[in-house]
């Protein structure tokens, strides 16, 4: 019988143990796993060859340049419109700003953000009544100028304190409405509480006006008919300070034979009237405080609600001509599609309504620092815009440095994505200088300054848009030429990328084809070398049968033989 199965020689009998402890499956495993790593790899350089350079790329940086624009301009916006609409204030909501005290009064610190009333108009009316040129001289020696009040000052000897001199005419306004005593009676009608007292009283400059101040000087509880000399002699001066001043040793009362009991009655009588009317003038001026410190908040409120409802707008906007576009490049241009691709770009947009609302904070920090700090805010802002639209260009350089796949490269390459960041910047001013010069040409036209609720004048709009638009364009134009003279070089490197990478492929191909052949050739020899055993094996299976039989026959042959003599024996009988 042939031996053609047979397994060769003792070398290859070693190979073949050598090959049989080897584990063919987990090498061929292992080297089909890391080729279809390489062919993603592949993949990967094809499509980054496609994209460099790719005019679509514009129409992406367009997008974002200008979307990014838009929403960051928003709040600052918002933030300086509130500022317009609060009379050029920023946003202070504390109480001494909107509440007036009679010590900031005083001292000139005033409630500017009270809209309800004017305490700046107010307080310069009220130093209109003094004497504060420092030019102007006087000859005797109890006048003084103060320096920190900046204003003329008598000292007054029945009070033992400097008071503030009066204006020629001051008092004119109170003495017009005032009745008059009787000439034949040598009478006057007295202002118990003085006009000079009040108009020199801070409570009463503060908080009542100066027809309130007027209409309580010439009141019944404040008018008494006196004698005109000693309607004189009082003067301003308090009704007790002129009761307790004495000349020659006598008192007023004594002097001028008045009820002395009498006047400090209707003294108490008027001042507790002039205490009333103040504190009656002040508590409507803590109302009209707190009143303006809620319009203010209302109005910044406004602007924030409008900042958000802008930002969350343009988003919806971005995502539904994103889907647009998709819909105008598709082949089925046709209502159910288009309605398809709004009712996918809603549900895209509220798939991303975390980031969403994640932005909406930082619209409404931006809008509500831009309407404390003021214009300040909104240079930051920009200033934070430029840097943000030049980060992802520095991000890209950086981690184009730090790749140890490109070490050796020319520095040409960086240079040019660094100046994609200058130009992100000089794209971000043009679109802020540009939005406003828009705006001030749209504002004169009477229909771009009709006000639209809660998001500003059509100019205004308009103005952030097409300033975005325009500078936004420009920019990204320029970004793309930059980046094209960066594809001339990336895209060489691109194709030497994918040819190494492609011979790498093929050697991996041609181990895994080397590693299958061999696991071939092993299992050929495993698959011969087992029929060579079986073969054996039935060999001398089959030897062993033809021994037997012949043992057999020579005992069958033996046993005939022993036949014949019994019939031989047999037939003698």
């Amino acid at each position: 019988m042939k031996k053609e199965n047979a397994v060769l020689d003792k070398t290859e009998l070693i190979n073949e143990d050598l090959m049989e402890s080897f584990d063919f499956d987990e090498l061929e495993k292992k080297l089909q796993w890391h080729l279809e790593e390489e062919l993603s790899d592949m993949q990967f350089l094809v499509e980054e060859g496609e994209n460099i350079g790719n005019p679509n790329n514009l129409g992406e940086i367009i997008k974002d340049v200008v979307w990014e624009q838009f929403l960051n301009q928003v709040a600052v916006t918002a933030g300086e419109d509130f500022i317009k609409e609060n009379r050029g204030l920023h946003l202070d909501l504390r109480e001494e700003v909107h509440i007036q005290t009679t010590e900031n009064f005083a001292e000139g610190r005033l409630a500017r953000h009270n809209t309800e009333i004017d305490y700046q108009q107010r307080y310069d009316d009220w130093q209109s009544n003094f004497q504060k040129d420092p030019n102007i001289t006087h000859r005797t020696s109890n006048y003084r100028y103060n320096e920190d009040q900046q204003v003329h000052e008598k000292y007054d000897t029945r009070s033992n304190s400097w008071k503030k001199v009066l204006n020629k005419g001051a008092r004119a306004d109170f003495d017009r409405g005032r009745p008059t005593g009787k000439k034949t009676a040598n009478t006057n009608m007295d202002h118990i509480v003085s006009a000079g007292e009040i108009i020199r009283d801070p409570d009463a400059n503060a908080y009542m006006t100066r027809e309130e101040q007027i209409a309580f000087a010439n009141s019944d509880q404040n008018l008494n008919l006196m004698d005109s000399a000693a309607n004189q002699s009082k003067g301003d001066s308090k009704m007790s300070e002129f009761l307790e001043s004495e000349r020659d040793g006598k008192k007023a009362a004594e002097r001028f034979n008045i009820d002395e009991d009498e006047l400090r009655e209707k003294d108490t009588e008027a001042r507790e009237e002039y205490e009333k009317r103040k504190k009656e003038a002040e508590q409507k001026s803590i109302e009209a405080g707190k009143k303006s410190r809620k319009e203010e908040a209302f109005r910044v409120g406004g602007q924030m609600l409008r900042a958000v409802l802008m930002q969350l707008l343009a988003e919806l906007v971005r995502e539904i001509i994103a889907k647009l576009v998709q819909w105008f490049k598709s082949s089925k241009k046709v209502l159910d599609t288009l309605l398809d691709s709004v009712k996918e770009a809603m549900h895209s947009f509220i798939g991303k309504m975390k980031q969403h609302l994640i932005n909406a904070g930082n619209t409404l920090f931006t809008t509500v620092a831009t309407a404390i700090f003021g214009p300040i805010i909104g240079t930051l802002k920009k200033v934070w815009i430029m840097l943000k639209q030049g980060w992802s260009s520095l991000r890209n350089a950086i981690t184009y440095i730090k790749n140890p796949t490109n070490k050796g490269k020319p520095i040409g390459i960086l240079l040019m994505e660094v100046g994609k960041i200058i130009v992100a910047g000089m794209a971000g001013i043009g679109a802020m200088l540009l939005g406003e010069v828009i705006e001030k040409r749209l504002i004169t036209i009477p229909v771009f300054a009709i006000e639209i609720p809660l998001l500003g004048s059509l100019a205004n709009i308009l103005g952030i848009f097409f300033g975005a638009v325009s500078s936004g364009i420009v920019g990204a134009i320029a970004i793309n030429l930059i980046e094209k003279q960066i594809a001339k070089s990336m895209t060489q490197e691109n194709i030497d990328a994918q040819i190494t990478k492609g011979n790498e492929i093929l050697r991996t191909q041609h181990q895994l084809q080397g590693v299958s052949e061999v696991k071939l050739y092993h299992i050929k020899s495993t698959v011969a070398q087992n029929i060579h055993e079986r073969n054996s094996v039935a060999a001398n299976m089959m030897a062993e049968s033809v021994e037997n039989i012949r043992k057999n026959c020579a005992i069958v042959e033996s046993i005939d033989e022993v036949f014949d003599d019994i019939n031989a024996l047999f037939t003698e009988l």
